[in-house]
């Protein structure tokens, strides 16, 4: 498999890969598109209230560019927001209608910008397919409908935001279903490919991430091994990667950009890195 060294401006933005047939997001949903972002708005408000964000500008930049190239490349039917926590956890969540926030922890975890980039497809593959709403509504978070959407702006919203942090009790927005997690695999490393980076990427960061709960335990949010990586999941993940076709100038593994924010993440002073919301 061809390798290079590149900038994540030079590959083409277009790159056909033919993707399953039909709408991804299609299922069983309680919510409408427009119900769904003004949920995610909210939710994502409340988690912006309860962590420091990422506001370094160098750095904020890029992960949000990252993350738009990848969506650029999704089937998500949503604007995409991408931002950075700034926790040493390794986590990463997407909240209802596009929001997805990557802890710092991932970023120092990953060696490469394709094993970054990874975590943020397979994210996207959650986004995309809408499983936040679509296992609420298998969960029958809104109880058959007896309570009303609009308390999405209130209680439920301030209930799942506390999921976040592991208060309370499971929250179908964050706990998916062993069915959609292999799902959000096999769309993430289709946006990877489309993307231009090597796919093997997604079996490589994961495989680290279980090395590094193994070897330091609890430095892995539960929230982001709910679903372990099993050997039917990597052999799906190798079986989905073997059958694309190979790029014509080499995969994206990494670039100079990575390295320069991740020496720029370790070298400036906390008050600087962040701010409370």
């Amino acid at each position: 498999m061809a390798r290079r060294f590149t900038t994540l401006a030079a590959w083409p933005l277009a790159i056909a890969l033919p993707l399953a047939a039909g709408d991804v997001s299609k299922g069983p949903n309680r919510y409408s598109i427009a119900q769904e972002m003004a949920l995610g708005k909210q939710l994502a408000m409340e988690v912006e209230k309860q962590t420091a964000i990422v506001t370094d500008f160098a750095i904020a930049e890029y992960i949000n560019r990252l993350g738009q190239n990848l969506a650029r490349h999704s089937d998500s039917s949503f604007p995409m927001t991408f931002k950075m926590i700034d926790s040493e956890e390794v986590n990463a969540f997407t909240l209802p209608g596009g929001y997805v926030f990557v802890n710092r922890g991932v970023l120092e975890l990953s060696a490469t910008e394709a094993e970054l980039s990874s975590v943020i497809a397979h994210e996207l593959g959650h986004a995309a397919a809408r499983h936040a709403t679509r296992q609420a509504t298998q969960n029958e978070l809104l109880n058959a409908g007896k309570v009303p959407l609009a308390m999405a702006t209130g209680g439920l919203v301030g209930l799942a935001a506390r999921q976040v942090f592991g208060l309370g009790s499971s929250m179908a927005f964050y706990h998916f279903s062993r069915a959609f997690e292999s799902e959000a695999d096999l769309l993430g490393v289709q946006y990877l490919w489309k993307a231009g980076y090597d796919p093997t990427a997604s079996v490589d960061m994961f495989e680290r991430v279980e090395s590094t709960e193994r070897a330091h335990p609890g430095t892995v949010s539960k929230l982001f091994r709910t679903h372990p990586l099993t050997t039917d999941r990597i052999e799906k993940t190798q079986r989905a990667i073997g059958s694309m076709p190979q790029a014509r100038d080499g995969f994206i593994v990494n670039t100079s950009e990575y390295e320069a924010i991740r020496e720029r993440l370790h070298s400036l002073p906390k008050e600087r890195l962040t701010t409370r919301q």
